[in-house]
């Protein structure tokens, strides 16, 4: 820190207070969203019975942790979702790799890759379940379904962008096709990849959720089924709640892994 300007610490000074800033801004809101809802709530200008509130969500959360099934339901569906999220994100990235690699695999795939983003993966639950079994295979199935031809066409899109003239220089001197892909094409799509990574992350979730609305007899999806159907929708709420509060600390790690990874001017 020593050889860095008085400017230079001015900046980075300036950078963590706006960090700082755009976090107690995101966290006062949140604060205030909670606060106005258990507010409507207590006057009755919303039906809590419908809507549920902040105050009956904690008291389900307590309730099912003293049953000891919270930490169960939980942790099915985290593990299906990691899962889900690890294979997409590696097999659609190998196989853009491999598309990137041939030409003739690339132009060969292309409208099959369009037409399989277009198809709604939702439909295809119950052929997954007849053809794999109701279980967590059917689930990952589900969430490969849904986030692996988005991964794919992220990162190929990536490879594609990748500046031709950085390519030609290592050809020129030798390189092999594999120090194209490890020296140039690699290092220069983490961005890519990292984005592809926070996409993934939405469509992990719904990929396990809606398989478990279909299929599940553990997990947060089966949760929000069960307390539908019996038209408890504190636990329906308590589920989503714990849902996005599971979702923001997995974007978090992603967020956490780019830093590792990709080293910013300011940091």
């Amino acid at each position: 820190m020593s050889n860095i300007s008085p400017e230079h610490k001015a900046y980075l000074r300036k950078v963590r207070q706006e960090r700082i800033k755009v976090r107690l801004t995101q966290v006062l809101i949140l604060v205030l969203a909670f606060g106005l809802w258990e507010l409507c709530a207590q006057l009755k200008i919303v039906d809590p019975f419908i809507t549920s509130q902040p105050s009956r969500v904690l008291k389900t959360i307590i309730n099912l942790h003293q049953e000891g099934v919270l930490i169960h339901h939980i942790t099915v569906t985290c593990i299906e979702t990691i899962v889900g999220f690890l294979l997409g994100t590696i097999l659609g990235t190998i196989i853009a790799i491999i598309l990137w690699w041939s030409e003739f695999i690339s132009k060969v795939s292309e409208p099959y890759l369009v037409i399989l983003n277009s198809l709604p993966k939702i439909a295809l639950g119950p052929i997954f379940i007849v053809w794999i079994g109701a279980g967590p295979a059917a689930i990952i199935v589900m969430t490969l379904a849904i986030s692996l031809i988005v991964t794919i066409l992220e990162v190929l899109n990536g490879f594609i962008a990748i500046d031709q003239e950085k390519i030609k220089l290592v050809q020129t001197f030798g390189g092999t096709k594999t120090q194209v892909l490890t020296k140039v094409l690699l290092p220069a799509s983490y961005p890519t990849i990292i984005n592809a990574l926070k996409i993934n992350v939405g469509l992990s979730w719904v990929g396990v959720i809606v398989g478990e609305f279909l299929v599940s007899k553990a997990g947060l999806g089966y949760l929000i089924v069960y307390g539908g159907q019996i038209f408890k929708l504190d636990l329906v709420m308590t589920s989503v709640f714990i849902l996005g509060v599971a979702a923001a600390l997995m974007y978090q790690g992603v967020v956490l892994f780019e830093k590792l990874m990709v080293k910013h001017p300011e940091e």
